[in-house]
């Protein structure tokens, strides 16, 4: 590998049927060994049957609870959500999942978080579709007071927390990076401003990214934080040969993008095999 490309990073099998625990076992112990950055997970909480998502997204496990299982039998490599819909768990409750999660695994948690899309799981979580903005901004100022103050005390529109210590605290300090999602201009500044990142869906128009991460800069600059200090991170479905995957890694970086996981869970051939032949083509080193 070159310097021309971003971090390697590489999707935990929690998709579909190939999402059993010796291949997620398999899958983290070879990663790390190879020199991967980071591990990612996603969430999925329903599949509508009147939506039309990939098959995949029948069958999808936790995020939090599957990088737990990898945690537990890797040591170094990095653990990251990308992503887990904040609303649809009180700031106070995801802190402390988090919170476990980079204790228990010594501190590699990076905490990528989206506002969802889904009306349909927004219905089973029991929360508003409306003024997702909103409730994001809020979530994000009282997660972080969670995460940063003892004793921690916050009154919102969407969320209170009384005054109360919690413990314990995160073993990285001020808390976690928290990378985030989405791609309308008002999400890419928010996390400019409140964010350590931006995370870009498999999905995201190619053409758009570099302008793209530039909003998502400009929002730094606005809050008076380092723009270039941002962590920018795409999930890419590895596809075509290996040459052509290395063309798309070495077009993201020139586009600004710093890290890059391969994911193979929605693809329709997913497997212990395959994601092993992957992990050995874009070895890092």
């Amino acid at each position: 590998m070159t310097d021309e490309l971003p971090l390697l990073g590489f999707g935990l099998p929690v998709a579909g049927s190939w999402a059993t625990p010796s291949t997620l076992r398999r899958v983290a112990r070879r990663a790390e060994e190879l020199g991967y950055a980071s591990l990612w997970t996603f969430q999925r909480v329903l599949h509508p049957v009147d939506a039309e998502l990939d098959p995949a997204h029948r069958a999808v496990l936790d995020p939090v609870v599957a990088l737990a299982q990898a945690a537990a039998h890797t040591e170094r490599i990095g653990l990251g959500t990308a992503t887990v819909c904040a609303p649809f768990t009180a700031p106070a409750l995801l802190a402390k999942a988090m919170t476990s999660l980079d204790v228990l695994s010594g501190g590699r948690l990076t905490v990528g978080l989206g506002s969802g899309w889904l009306p349909q799981e927004y219905a089973a979580a029991g929360v508003p579709f409306e003024r997702r903005g909103a409730r994001m901004e809020e979530y994000l100022r009282c997660l972080q007071a969670l995460w940063t103050e003892d004793p921690v005390e916050f009154a919102g529109e969407f969320y209170t927390v009384p005054r109360s210590h919690v413990g314990p605290p995160p073993v990285q300090r001020p808390h976690p990076p928290i990378l985030l999602g989405g791609t309308a201009p008002q999400a890419l500044h928010r996390a400019g401003r409140l964010a350590q990142g931006w995370i870009a869906g498999s999905q995201h128009d190619r053409t758009r990214i570099g302008a793209d991460i530039a909003t998502v800069r400009d929002g730094a600059r606005e809050a008076g934080r380092d723009p270039h200090a941002l962590r920018i991170l795409v999930r890419l479905i590895p596809r075509g040969t290996r040459e052509h995957v290395l063309d798309d890694l070495k077009a993201l970086r020139a586009q600004g993008v710093t890290e890059v996981f391969l994911d193979l869970n929605l693809s329709p051939h997913a497997d212990v095999a395959s994601a092993e032949r992957v992990l050995d083509a874009f070895a890092p080193g």
